[in-house]
């Protein structure tokens, strides 16, 4: 059994590589910044972890991270559980976030798509139905990107190719983009 330690260790290791993604990571916060501020709004999906990592995250976006400001345009598609669950019992589970974003998205949105492989099927799939109706793709992924890294308008790698790993750096991403984000529109709205 792998002590804590070294567990803490691992993390570390992987967390300071992320300093080597740091523009993709800036630029994916600056395209954020953009759809809110041209009145967009941000949907997420994701599977399992990912899907608690994009509740989590729009509720920082919807609610507050650190200060107190007017609410950001958030939605996670992963919350629904009369959509999720209708939809998997009428279709089938690989379109069940595409069919949110077709209901909900437009040209003014963005997608933050997550999958610690980027190769879930149901995530690929809301990637084409974003990209259909013209909305940028964020990526979060890891190990080699998968098909979600070529997909996306910008692709976030995260450099690992251990799930956990790859999830506790993405939510770290998620506060970062949080973060800078508030500050963004707190100084574009005192300004």
């Amino acid at each position: 059994m792998k002590t804590f330690i070294a567990e803490l260790e691992e993390h570390q290791a992987m967390i300071a590589k992320l300093a080597n993604c740091t523009a993709v990571i800036e630029v994916a916060s600056e395209l954020l910044t953009h759809t809110l501020r041209q009145g967009g709004k941000i949907l997420l999906c994701g599977n399992g972890g990912s899907a608690a990592d994009c509740q989590h995250i729009a509720a920082e976006f919807v609610v507050r991270y650190e200060k107190k400001r007017q609410a950001m345009a958030a939605i996670a598609l992963t919350t629904d559980s009369s959509i999720l669950t209708a939809h998997a019992n009428d279709f089938d589970f690989e379109t069940v976030f595409s069919r949110q974003v077709e209901a909900l998205g437009n040209d003014k949105d963005c997608l933050i798509a997550i999958s610690t492989s980027g190769t879930s099927k149901n995530i690929l799939k809301a990637v084409d139905a974003a990209r259909s109706k013209g909305m940028a793709v964020i990526g979060l992924t890891g190990g080699e990107g998968g098909e979600l890294s070529k997909q996306a308008t910008v692709s976030v790698i995260v450099p690992s190719a251990v799930t956990a790993r790859i999830q506790e750096a993405h939510i770290l991403i998620g506060h970062w983009w949080c973060g800078a984000i508030e500050e963004a529109l707190s100084v574009s709205h005192n300004a």
